[in-house]
């Protein structure tokens, strides 16, 4: 009988010192998409945030729902067709898409009020009540959009933006990072600022962009902000990010392996109880 006992302590004891599993649904648009879509990354990408944070911690199950292009507002107006489910964990990194499409932030009232999917703090309203319903006692994690610098798609030229040097629409895209913070200050939720403290900003999204020099016509490596005025032309100009520009991000807006590592690191701080 004492040596069950023992064997049943020791069992208990064994049980009790393994991480429990964890599940995490990660919501996002292209940042969190390309994690497990490298190949449309020029390859310049080989692990993305979740990846990161899975094999760090192998208890950790991550369900991936980036959505390439999407803003909260997509993810709002269609919160029940996109199969979430039942986590014990949900980061939510939305944002830089609103931005550059000209979404209405709205102001906090609309989070309060639950006024819907008309701008971008009701649609947060809509995401975070969807979550709560799925696992009310759920970690909801918010991650705002970092600083982006002038973005071009490295297999479609013709995609392009400019960065968050300057408004769109009349908009900041600091606005929206400070909107996630204030819903985050609001819920009680952990906040991953990486508009204000992740260290990614313009002077390091990219090394330099080359560009065609207006004085010359030769190409020339422009740093920020000395690019900004400089025209790019994506019918005939050279792809303006090489290799040897990629910084933070490799593109001048999605993060390169450098870029991500910063990601996560900063949402396994805001990410108590998963050491």
């Amino acid at each position: 009988m004492k040596r069950f006992l023992l064997l049943l302590a020791l069992m208990v004891i064994v049980a009790a010192s393994k991480p429990r599993k964890i599940t995490w649904v990660a919501i996002g648009d292209s940042i969190t998409y390309l994690n497990d879509h490298q190949n449309e990354t020029g390859s310049r990408v080989s692990k993305g945030y979740l990846t990161l944070i899975s094999e760090k911690f192998p208890q950790v199950t991550y369900v991936n729902q980036g959505h390439n292009g999407w803003t909260s507002v997509n993810i709002a107006d269609k919160i029940e067709s996109l199969g979430l489910v039942k986590a014990d964990v949900y980061t939510v990194f939305l944002g830089t898409n609103d931005w550059w499409q000209g979404k209405s932030l709205g102001t906090i009232t609309d989070y309060e009020q639950g006024k819907g999917s008309g701008t971008v703090y009701g649609a947060f309203r809509v995401i975070t009540d969807k979550l709560k319903q799925l696992n009310g006692k759920a970690k909801i994690i918010l991650i705002t959009p970092m600083q982006r610098g002038d973005f071009v798609y490295i297999n479609s030229y013709k995609n392009n933006a400019f960065g968050s040097y300057k408004p769109k629409k009349d908009q900041t895209l600091e606005q929206f990072a400070n909107a996630i913070v204030e819903i985050g200050k609001k819920e009680k939720m952990p906040v991953v600022d990486l508009y204000h403290d992740s260290g990614i900003n313009l002077d390091n999204m990219v090394r330099f962009k080359r560009l065609k020099d207006p004085q010359t016509g030769a190409y020339k490596d422009f740093k920020y902000p000395d690019y900004i005025d400089v025209p790019f032309n994506p019918e005939t100009d050279e792809y303006p990010y090489p290799e040897q520009s990629v910084d933070m991000t490799y593109d001048g807006l999605h993060p390169s392996d450098k870029g991500y590592e910063v990601i996560a690191e900063m949402l396994i701080k805001k990410w108590k109880g998963l050491k």
